[in-house]
């Protein structure tokens, strides 16, 4: 980018990226809204996506000690909260623990880490050294799949119940509180972005930044397409379906 864009149409260039580039465009979504996919390739999903969920608070945890503003931690510091809670079994993770438990996982090898695909692990590690390594308004930049979450979880949570009868409400309430918590988080990023992206090289970093975390949620349902649906591959140590013993 040679030309420096107005804040409008800043936004309009980062919205466009999730119009082409977000996850709920991948095959493996569309079979899990679709109610396509069995059981065990369900679980496969919960238990790889785990790590992605229990990592957010460390990847905000590297965000925020880098922000010299009180004002700014102050508020970047509530995304921490609504991950670990305040107390033990509070928060984004516990609830997430929630649909694992209820989909049959054993607890112990869901947080045991042991079961994952090698992609899921890798993927989401690149993406805590993206947030450690790149500068403060990429790392902040590449949170905007906020943005485009409250349509994709809608979706899931109408699609799930509807189409598989061992999931409910309660299992999936993980959502819920998103559809509050992502548009809020959203709004105070792309304020930021929108006001520190003060040259075309600054604003074309931060739509690389979100490419870049589109890229990481999106190669995470490469892997499970991969080793689950098609050609079901599998991985030696990774979470195998009882199906597929």
């Amino acid at each position: 980018m040679t030309t420096l864009l107005s804040a409008e149409e800043l936004e309009a260039r980062l919205r466009d990226v999730g119009t082409r580039r977000y996850h709920n465009l991948h095959p493996f979504h569309r079979l899990l809204h679709d109610g396509k996919l069995d059981l065990g390739q369900v679980q496969a999903w919960a238990l790889n996506r785990y790590y992605y969920q229990a990592m957010i608070p460390v990847k905000d945890s590297s965000i925020l000690a880098r922000m010299d503003e009180p004002e700014l931690r102050r508020v970047w510091r509530q995304r921490i909260i609504d991950h670990d809670g305040h107390h033990e079994g509070e928060g984004g993770i516990a609830r997430w623990l929630k649909l694992t438990d209820g989909l049959g996982l054993d607890r112990h090898a869901v947080t045991s880490l042991r079961s994952l695909l090698p992609a899921t692990r890798f993927a989401v590690d690149a993406y805590v050294h993206f947030v450690r390594e790149k500068s403060l308004l990429e790392a902040i930049a590449s949170s905007l799949t906020e943005m485009f979450s409250p349509g994709i979880i809608g979706e899931r949570v109408a699609g799930m119940l509807k189409n598989y009868d061992f999931v409910s409400r309660e299992t999936l309430a993980y959502f819920e509180n998103r559809l509050t918590e992502a548009p809020r988080d959203a709004d105070f990023a792309l304020d930021y972005v929108k006001r520190h992206a003060r040259t075309p090289e600054q604003q074309d970093a931060a739509i690389r930044a979100l490419e870049f975390k589109c890229d990481v949620l999106w190669v995470q349902l490469d892997a499970l397409y991969f080793a689950y649906v098609d050609p079901k591959m599998g991985y030696p140590g990774a979470f195998a379906p009882k199906e597929t013993r």
